[in-house]
């Protein structure tokens, strides 16, 4: 008898390991690196000297402790773009959000709490725009015990889609912001660190992927691009995609497929051709008018090479299906199918009409900002962004911290449900309402276990309406209606998916358009939520959540580690202005 009950706790150990998964640990040396790309050579900041960084491979449900040392110039953080950290705000990493800089010099260990994520999601830095050099892929691969939702590949290899800059990054994006100018493009796009063949000084290296004849590989393409949609696909061979930003959706067969900049993508693909070297190619998505002609024109490549002995041509074939640059139909068409794939083993708890306790209406907006200091020569406007006409600016501490610990004068949590006015958001003329905008540190406070509803309204304030990719830290929401114009409240919600809506982390805006999505508050913490265009989030267009907690421990948030970085305690900045002081100035325009 004493035997049975020993073999049966031996099993119950072995079970409860099982559910809660196995820790990993990893060791990130953040420091600068010589890179030779596009015919020059350039310093600039890595993780353990690797362009994309070291990718991290684990199974649902795991646990990740991720020590950074910073040996760089400058601060930094990292951010888990994808995974929720429930309860754990303290290891989310938006800089100035959820914690402050980890300085040249000093260390910090994240914590990465695994919950419901499967398949690929992504790291990256979150402070000014580091991330274009400091990110990679995260690959979580189904828990112990359970399999894929589609035949098990033969492979799997990881594709990071990522931007290249000439020269020094920050120094080009901090001279844009003194001098009041339009923050850089990329120079060149990059699959696995290298431009391709089709750009200068670039061939030699080209990143090549071998394939087995009639095997599966399952794509894990993260696009780690600062602010491009990119369309990608492979010369002469099909697609099948099963998943997106970490969750798995219902197959969609096709020859090409779009991301959005922070979207993550998993795709089956068969070695199934004519022994050969095939391009995988990829090509910028513009949704601004067909006018702007201002952004990186370059093809990237790698080569999909075939093992085996045969001869093959002296060039690659590239691929036909890769649309053009502005095919706003082959980027619509792609979009449209993607649904949650909603089975009894990956369901979908999407609110319902009845349960919705909060609901938003946000304009995202390219807007000005008003010069008050005529003496510093700023007599005008700044370039500026905002979400319901507030243009985000950070504090010098955290916002979580001052939350946690009750520190007045860092944010205000009055951010607003509406505008401040209503008007054709999508008219191509506009008034001094509209143009100009307001800084502020705003947050909307929610309750714990609140079903929030969102609707995102593009404007096309200052001519300045494109697709904006919309992420949300500490949450998936799901999308449950886009379209084009100004959203009707009565008639647009008669179409809304509440079937197998997409569970995403990241989603665009369409240009010109609205994106209503739904999620229900029950992470708590205080999240970021931003447009995932870099130039768009440095201009102010983003804003935080406080979740509150629940009545459990655990339904509240964890305690903060024994260290976090260091902040400076500041007092309420008097440089922000409300609307109505800026509206009385006289203010010219561009």
């Amino acid at each position: 008898m004493t035997q049975i009950v020993i073999f049966l706790l031996l099993i119950v150990v072995l079970f409860s390991l099982l559910v809660e998964g196995k820790v990993h640990y990893y060791d990130f040396l953040v420091r600068e690196q010589n890179f030779t790309r596009l015919c020059e050579t350039k310093s600039m900041l890595v993780v353990n000297d690797r362009f994309p960084g070291p990718q991290i491979r684990v199974h649902g449900g795991d646990k990740i402790y991720v020590n950074v040392q910073n040996e760089g110039s400058h601060g930094l953080t990292i951010h888990w773009h994808g995974i929720r950290q429930l309860r754990n705000p303290w290891s989310d990493g938006p800089e100035y959000i959820t914690q402050c800089p980890i300085q040249p010099g000093t260390n910090f260990t994240y914590e990465v709490i695994l919950s419901k994520e499967e398949g690929t999601v992504w790291w990256h830095a979150h402070s000014d725009w580091t991330r274009a050099s400091v990110h990679g892929a995260i690959v979580i691969l189904p828990a112990v015990g359970t399999t894929f939702p589609f035949p098990k590949p033969d492979e799997d290899e990881v594709i990071v889609i990522a931007s290249w800059y000439k020269g020094d990054l920050q120094a080009r994006v901090d001279e844009a912001m003194e001098n009041d100018e339009n923050l850089p493009h990329s120079d060149a796009y990059t699959i696995n660190g290298q431009p391709g063949d089709l750009c200068p000084c670039s061939n030699e290296a080209t990143y090549r992927r071998k394939v087995d004849y009639g095997k599966t590989y399952l794509l894990r393409i993260v696009n780690a691009n600062i602010d491009a949609d990119i369309f990608f696909a492979i010369a002469q061979h099909n697609f099948t995609v099963v998943g997106l930003d970490g969750a798995y959706i219902k197959p969609i067969d096709t020859t090409y497929i779009l991301l959005s900049p922070g979207q993550t993508m998993d795709v089956l693909l068969e070695a199934n051709q004519v022994l050969g070297h095939y391009y995988m190619a990829g090509r910028h998505f513009s949704s601004e008018n067909v006018a702007v002609v201002d952004f990186d024109h370059a093809n990237v490549t790698a080569i999909l090479q075939y093992n085996g002995n045969y001869s093959h041509l002296t060039s690659p074939v590239f691929p036909s299906s890769l649309p053009m640059y502005y095919d706003f139909v082959a980027s619509l068409k792609f979009i449209n199918q993607i649904r949650s794939l909603a089975i009894p083993d990956y369901v979908i708890n999407v609110p319902l009409d009845y349960e919705i306790t909060t609901r938003m209406f946000i304009t995202t907006s390219m807007n000005s900002l008003y010069c008050e200091d005529s003496s510093s020569g700023c007599e005008t406007k700044q370039i500026s962004a905002s979400v319901n006409n507030i243009s985000w600016v950070n504090p010098s501490t955290d916002i979580l911290e001052a939350y946690y610990r009750n520190i007045s004068g860092v944010y205000s949590a009055d951010f607003p449900d509406n505008p401040p006015s209503f008007y054709n958001f999508t008219d191509e003329s506009y008034s001094i309402d509209t143009v100009l905008t307001v800084q502020g540190r705003k947050v909307k406070v929610l309750n714990y276990n609140e079903s929030v509803e969102i609707v995102f309204q593009g404007t096309n304030v200052l001519g300045g309406s494109v697709n904006h990719p919309m992420h949300l830290h500490g949450y998936s929401f799901y999308v449950v209606g886009y379209g084009f114009g100004i959203y009707d409240n009565v008639t647009d919600p008669k179409g809304f998916n509440l079937v197998d809506p997409p569970e995403v982390n990241t989603f665009a805006v369409p240009k010109n358009g609205w994106l209503a999505i739904r999620f229900t508050a029950n992470n708590p913490g205080v999240w970021f939520w931003h447009c995932h265009m870099e130039r768009h989030m440095t201009w102010g267009m983003e804003a935080a959540f406080i979740v509150k907690n629940g009545n459990t421990v655990e339904t509240s948030i964890r305690q903060p580690p024994d260290y976090m970085p260091p902040c400076n305690i500041p007092l309420l900045d008097s440089t922000l202005k409300n609307l109505q002081e800026i509206t009385k100035k006289k203010v010219e325009y561009r």
